[in-house]
C-alpha cells in the first residue's frame, strides 16, 4: 500500500510523463467548425441577396414596402453574421491545414474535385470577408467596384460549398456508419477532446465578442459595448450618422440657392419650392436610416407625404418613379422606386428631422426618407422626380 508521500509523488509522475494533447486537427472539429461557418456564410448570402434586390429590383416584381424594419434587420444580419465569420473562419483553416499536405493528394475522382475546389472556396471567402469589412469602415485601397465584385465573387463561394458539402457528406455518413454502436470518447484518432473543446470554445468566444463589440451600430441596446462599431452619432438630430456629406457630395452652392425647385415630371407638371412643401399638409414618421454598411439610425422625419405630391402632378398609382439627386456625380445620384413605396402613407418627402429644419449633410432642402430601404437609396438634396417605364 503507497505510503501518503508516495501517491502525490506518483501523481506528479503521471502527469509529467503524460503526453501533451494533440492538436485537433481531426475531422470532427472540423465538421463542428464547418457547421458552425456555414451557417453565418448562409446568412450572408440570404441577406445580401435580398440586398441587391433592394438596390437592383427586377423588373418582374415591385418590392415591398413592409415591414418598415425590413432592410434593416436584413442589412445588420448581414454585417452581423459576416463578422462572426472571421474567426470561425480562420479557426477552421488552422484545423484543416495540416491535411491540405496530405498525401497522395488525390485519392478518387470525387478527391479530385474536391481539392480543385479548396482554392477558390479558401480565397473567394476571405475575399468577401476581407472586403466586407473594409465597406464596414468605407476604405476602398482597389480599383474594382466593390458591389460587383462582391456580388459575383459571392456566387463562386457557393457553388464551392455546395460541391465541397456535397464531396464530404457521404464522407460523413461512412464515419458515423463506422462508429455505430461503439463509444464516442471525443478523440477522433488521438485528439484530445478536452483540446478540441478548447478550439471550439475559443472559436465560439471569439465570434460572440467581435459581434457584441460592433453589432450595436444597427441592434437597440448594444451601443454601450459595441466599442468597434464605426457608426455611431450622439450629436446628430436624431442620433443619425452622416455618410456623405454636402461638401462630399459638391452640392452646396446648389442646395442653398434661393430658386430651388422641386420639379415633378407628370403628366402635370409641378415645381414646388420649400415654401410650397411648407404649405402641404405635414406628417411625422419613425422611419431608420439602414445603411449598407451595416449601421441603422431611427429617427423622427416630417414633411410631406410623397404620394400627395404624385398626385398634384396626376402620376398614376402604378407609376415606377426615378428621384433625382442635386448631387451629379456619384453611384447612387439616382434611385428607382417601385409604386407599393412611391404610395406607402410612411414615405415622406423630409423637411426635417427629430424636429428640427434638415441640415445641408442630411439633404437640406428636401429628401427622401422610405420604410423598408436602403439608405443610398434614401435620395438627398431632392431635386426631380420622374416616371419611368415599369
Amino acid at each position: 500500500m503507497p505510503t501518503r508521500t508516495a501517491l502525490p509523488d506518483r501523481l506528479v509522475a503521471l502527469l509529467r510523463d503524460r503526453p501533451p494533447p494533440r492538436p485537433p486537427h481531426d475531422p470532427r472539429t472540423a465538421r463542428l467548425l464547418g457547421t458552425a461557418t456555414g451557417v453565418a456564410l448562409l446568412v450572408c448570402l440570404v441577406t445580401g441577396l435580398i440586398s441587391h434586390l433592394h438596390q437592383h429590383p427586377p423588373s418582374w416584381w415591385d418590392l415591398p414596402s413592409r415591414p418598415v424594419w425590413g432592410y434593416q434587420v436584413t442589412q445588420g444580419l448581414h454585417v452581423i453574421s459576416g463578422i462572426a465569420a472571421v474567426p470561425l473562419v480562420l479557426v477552421k483553416l488552422w484545423v484543416v491545414f495540416p491535411r491540405l499536405f496530405a498525401w497522395p493528394p488525390v485519392r478518387s475522382l470525387a478527391h479530385a474535385a474536391e481539392r480543385a475546389l479548396i482554392a477558390p472556396l479558401v480565397a473567394g471567402t476571405l475575399f468577401e470577408l476581407m472586403t466586407g469589412l473594409l465597406n464596414v469602415v468605407q476604405w476602398y485601397p482597389w480599383p474594382f467596384f466593390f458591389p460587383a465584385a462582391h456580388w459575383a465573387v459571392a456566387w463562386i463561394v457557393a457553388g464551392a460549398v455546395l460541391v465541397h458539402v456535397a464531396v464530404k457528406a457521404p464522407l460523413g455518413r461512412r464515419r458515423r456508419h463506422r462508429s455505430a454502436g461503439g463509444t464516442d470518447d471525443g478523440t477522433d484518432g488521438g485528439t484530445d477532446g478536452t483540446s478540441r473543446r478548447a478550439v471550439l470554445a475559443g472559436a465560439g468566444t471569439a465570434a460572440v465578442v467581435v459581434t457584441l463589440a460592433t453589432a450595436g451600430q444597427t441592434v437597440p441596446g448594444l451601443d454601450a459595448v459595441s466599442v468597434l462599431a464605426p457608426r455611431r452619432s450622439r450629436t446628430s438630430p436624431g442620433g443619425v450618422p452622416v455618410n456623405r456629406t454636402a461638401g462630399d457630395a459638391g452640392v452646396r452652392a446648389a442646395a442653398t440657392d434661393p430658386g430651388w425647385r422641386l420639379v415633378v415630371a407628370g403628366p402635370r407638371e409641378v415645381a414646388l419650392t420649400a415654401a410650397d412643401l411648407a404649405r402641404l399638409p405635414q406628417y411625422d414618421a419613425r422611419l431608420p436610416i439602414a445603411c449598407v454598411e451595416g449601421w441603422s439610425a431611427t429617427a423622427l422625419w416630417s414633411g410631406v407625404r410623397l404620394r400627395d405630391v404624385l398626385d398634384l402632378a396626376q402620376v398614376p398609382r402604378d407609376a415606377h418613379l426615378r428621384l433625382v439627386s442635386l448631387e451629379e456625380v456619384g453611384l447612387y445620384t439616382r434611385s428607382p422606386m417601385a409604386p407599393p413605396t412611391a404610395r406607402d402613407p410612411l414615405t415622406l418627402l423630409a423637411l426635417r428631422l427629430a424636429g428640427e429644419p434638415l441640415s445641408l449633410d442630411h439633404g437640406y432642402p428636401l429628401r427622401l426618407v422610405a420604410p423598408n430601404r436602403p439608405g443610398v437609396l434614401q435620395t438627398k438634396w431632392l431635386a426631380r422626380i420622374e416616371t419611368v417605364p415599369a
